[in-house]
């Protein structure tokens, strides 16, 4: 059984997520708690295996509460967030500070996006919890300044390859966030070719996403935009309020966002992003599988290898989730599979 703590300062949330969670016999709600200050030492009596938290609380707030867990109880915590901007950025701010990872609420519908994310929800705290936070190096530790640089000259030093990298795209999902910003500031401002990322966020959370990831990092990294042009030393990330491609136009590269709904699972899909990336650049494109539930990706990695291009998958030692690079490196498409922390280097080594 999966022993799971639900924190919030709302009762109806505390019901509703309750009784959704308890109708799967793998988990049991061991207890629920209406702020952080009932949450630490619920955490400390109960010891669950998985905390929902709840953003804004009166008392001592979801982030307040998020750092003294970290330091006292870790535990693998999923925060359950308002689909607002503001709600994105603190969320994010999470993410950074050891959260695993989110669910959006709608606060303007709450009664139908209660039944629309049960789903989601159990997916996440079964795979979480089984899992745990074993393999997660404590936030605290990791937060400290990201010119911890040692380690980014080494990989300047290119091994030669026969063919040429003319773009880089990035999947990812459960554990992207931090994943993510493992990567992109280890990579130096003259870096040659264009990085497509995407990764499973809701609308409003690309954009401050991308904001905070640019804050950090040498490249200039932006949501993507309808119609630009991509260029060398820029980092795209797909907005997420549809699926991202590429299309070619004379010697330009274009982004070109699908708000319809399509025949994909998650959005902003990486099948979709790098099932262009494989046509707009056949033989030089380098695809890269991060951490994540479910196989997006694999079928747009499959193309990539099919038209010549290279695939790395993070190993499963350093993912939240191995999901997605299982799919990739069962399927036989990997040519690599790398530690999250020497990722930077080989992609380095690779362009």
């Amino acid at each position: 059984m999966i022993k799971v703590l639900v924190v919030d300062d709302s009762a109806f949330m505390r019901k509703a997520l309750s009784s959704m969670l308890q109708e799967d016999p793998e988990i049991k709600v061991v207890g629920t708690a209406r702020d952080g200050v009932e949450a630490i030492q619920m955490i400390q009596d109960l010891r669950p295996d998985v905390v929902t938290m709840d953003v804004e609380m009166p008392r001592m707030d979801g982030i307040t509460a998020l750092k003294e867990i970290m330091q006292k109880c870790p535990v693998p915590v999923i925060m359950v967030s308002s689909l607002t901007t503001e709600g994105a950025k603190v969320t994010i701010e999470a993410l950074e500070l050891g959260a695993i990872d989110f669910i959006p609420k709608n606060l303007s519908e709450l009664s139908v996006n209660i039944v629309k994310i049960k789903g989601m929800l159990l997916e996440k705290i079964k795979t979480i919890g089984k899992r745990g936070l074993i393999r997660r190096k404590p936030i605290i530790k990791t937060q400290e300044p990201k010119i911890e640089t040692p380690k980014i000259e080494p990989p300047l030093k290119r091994i030669s390859t026969e063919r040429k990298v003319g773009i880089v795209s990035i999947g990812t999902s459960t554990g992207g966030p931090k994943a993510l910003q493992e990567i992109i500031p280890k990579l130096p401002k003259d870096f040659p070719v264009p990085i497509v990322i995407a990764q499973h966020m809701p609308p409003n959370f690309t954009k401050p996403f991308a904001e905070r990831l640019d804050q950090l990092s040498q490249l200039s990294v932006k949501e993507a935009e309808e119609g630009e042009a991509i260029k060398p030393g820029t980092v795209y990330i797909a907005p997420g309020r549809g699926h991202m491609r590429l299309k070619r136009r004379a010697i330009e590269t274009l982004v070109s966002i699908s708000e319809d709904k399509e025949d994909f699972i998650y959005r902003p899909s990486v099948d979709a992003l790098m099932l262009s990336v494989a046509d707009c650049f056949p033989g030089r494109s380098l695809g890269i599988i991060l951490t994540g539930m479910g196989n997006d990706g694999a079928k747009g990695c499959k193309k990539i290898k099919e038209t010549g291009g290279r695939v790395f998958a993070q190993n499963e030692e350093t993912c939240v989730v191995y999901g997605m690079p299982r799919a990739v490196v069962e399927a036989g498409i990997a040519d690599k599979v790398v530690p999250l922390e020497e990722i930077a280097g080989e992609i380095i080594n690779a362009v």
